[in-house]
């Protein structure tokens, strides 16, 4: 009994809680341009530009990857590349051409090898499979 009774309190608390929230609406963001009253300097956002570089090169796990790219403005360009399982390198280099959008370039490095038999890189790594050992905490 005192449980339905607790249980109808809480509920018209959070009815009453949900009513009391703000109603927000959505719209586009403004811009962020401050003008100083009385003085001819301004804050204006400046266009976009950076550049970076990143890569991984871990040979125990073959693992060789990374990723370059600039912009200035409008002008974005880079180039990414990753090291295929079949030992192949690709690469893609990259731009935007303002109307066209992204504009990719793909190539291939090596040739690709598979291994002769149907064992995966990993079981002929790691040795034998073997079941994880339960343990029992007290």
């Amino acid at each position: 009994m005192h449980s339905k009774v607790i249980l109808v309190v809480l509920g018209l608390a959070a009815l009453a809680a949900a009513d009391s929230f703000e109603r927000y609406s959505y719209s586009p963001p403004r811009p962020r341009v401050r003008y100083s009253s009385g003085s001819s300097e301004s804050y204006e956002s400046s266009e976009a530009q950076y550049n970076f570089n990143w890569a991984v090169n871990h040979a125990p796990s073959r693992n060789d990857f990374g990723h370059q790219e600039a912009r200035d403005g409008d002008d974005t360009q880079g180039s990414y590349f990753v090291q295929l399982p079949d030992g192949r390198l690709q690469k893609v280099a990259f731009h935007v051409d303002g109307d066209d959008g992204y504009i990719a370039e793909v190539t291939y490095q090596g040739e690709a090898r598979f291994p002769d038999s149907d064992e995966s890189f990993e079981s002929r790594e790691s040795g034998r499979y073997a079941a994880p050992r339960r343990s029992y905490y007290n």
